[in-house]
């Protein structure tokens, strides 16, 4: 198959690539860069005026929910909710039925993906760091790298022993694998719905205070300083989160983090419609989280978005907010938030939002970079950052639509993805 992108402006900011070319690839190689390439009539020729080409984009926080889960979501529907939202690999976490504890449980979720669109969206399993994600015992950590994994986290609870966790790090840095923190002190959590502060008080709900999440992460970055480990910090939403990765940072510690695109386009002032997809957790914080989160994307101490893409059935959320589980989809909006709410609105540029999607996560997770050179696999993403639409999760390829953003107008919009050979156009 031969596809040519003409006038293609590719943005790729690990080589500092920035220039407006047309790409001819020929069985999922990119064969030649260059300008004015003549168009063959045995080829696709798409005419990408006003689009942006990057590396392909990473979702390293994605519930997949199989196995155990698939009413909520599979393996092949979430893949084709990635690839509608731009992304050419997702990372998939642990907290299934059973949960990604095991050597057979990360090779049946591989073999399953490499049947899922062909390949089309690549599926890097994250592994549990614990038996049973019980916070008590290891998981096998070599045995489960051996068979795919990843990164280990026992995403959705916390490692609250700190004996267990400094084992966790040290066996993830001799395996040169990152440990997923949900930063979480569950004692001080318990029970709670919503951000504690004025919104929780007026509305008379049990809340999650910020230091909650704090407290994790001030205990984890002391691990981490005193073992030399690597450790990153899932879906952090508090100034004071920011700041104490920000100091971890200028220690030099081996400490990354990421935040969702609901987190710094959302506050707590959201809950008061009491729509059950509002409520996630860690749950939507005040503005000034917001705006603490927006300057650490500015100022690179928050490396990466993610979706914490987390699908629950119409019936689970169509109930009181107490009863409600946690959690939203988040893959099919992801970038479009993303460009909204921080490229058009002047907090970070379009190279540094290719960064957060693309580089930065696979740098954490040890992956090989993208690059957008001749002689090399073709893995792109392709989105035009001025494209106006309005959400419609009616059409989300996401077997759940438990999104607080429909019918929100987006500047922004993926146009498609080429990823092992497949070029996966807009519908």
């Amino acid at each position: 198959m031969k596809y040519l992108f003409k006038n293609s402006h590719i943005i790729d900011p690990t080589t500092g690539k920035d220039t407006k070319v047309d790409i001819l690839i020929v069985d999922g190689i990119i064969e030649k860069i260059g300008n004015n390439l003549s168009i063959d009539i045995n080829s696709l020729t798409y005419d990408l005026s006003g689009k942006i080409v990057a590396p392909g984009f990473i979702d390293m926080h994605v519930h997949l929910r199989e196995p155990g889960y698939e009413y909520k979501e599979t393996i092949e529907t979430g893949c084709m909710a990635a690839a509608n939202g731009g992304f050419t690999a997702v990372c998939c976490m642990p907290n299934t039925n059973p949960p990604i504890d095991e050597a057979s449980i990360v090779r049946l979720i591989k073999q399953r993906a490499e049947n899922v669109l062909k390949g089309l969206v690549d599926i890097y399993p994250i592994a549990a760091i614990t038996k049973g994600r019980e916070g008590k015992e290891l998981a096998p950590m070599m045995e489960l790298v051996d068979a795919g994994a990843v990164g280990f986290s026992d995403d959705g609870s916390p490692v609250e022993n700190a004996e267990v966790m400094r084992r966790a790090l040290e066996y993830a840095s001799a395996l040169n694998k990152p440990i997923i923190q949900h930063p979480e002190e569950l004692d001080l959590a318990k029970g709670g719905l919503i951000n504690e502060g004025y919104v929780s008080t007026m509305l008379g709900m049990q809340a999650i205070p910020s230091i909650a999440e704090e407290i994790m992460i001030a205990r984890d970055l002391q691990l981490t300083e005193y073992f030399a480990a690597q450790y990153h910090a899932a879906h952090i939403s508090t100034a004071g989160s920011v700041e104490l990765i920000r100091m971890g940072k200028k220690k030099k510690l081996n400490v990354s983090c990421e935040v969702t695109p609901h987190h710094f386009s959302l506050d707590d002032n959201a809950v008061r419609s009491f729509d059950t997809n509002t409520k996630m957790n860690p749950p939507l914080r005040t503005r000034e989280d917001i705006e603490a989160l927006k300057e650490g994307l500015r100022d690179g101490t928050i490396d990466v978005i993610a979706t914490d893409h987390a699908p629950h059935s119409f019936d689970e959320k169509q109930v009181e907010f107490l009863f409600a589980p946690f959690g939203i989809v988040g893959l099919e909006t992801a970038v479009s938030l993303a460009s909204t709410e921080l490229v058009h609105k002047n907090i970070i540029s379009i190279s540094q939002l290719i960064e957060k999607f693309s580089i930065n996560p696979r740098r954490i997770l040890n992956l090989p970079p993208i690059l957008i050179n001749e002689g090399v696999r073709a893995n792109l993403t392709i989105f035009d950052p001025s494209i106006e639409w309005i959400v419609d999760i009616q059409k989300f390829k996401s077997k759940s639509k438990n999104s607080p953003f429909n019918g929100w107008k987006l500047k922004g919009k993926v146009f498609g993805i080429f990823n092992n050979g497949i070029f996966h156009p807009p519908e």
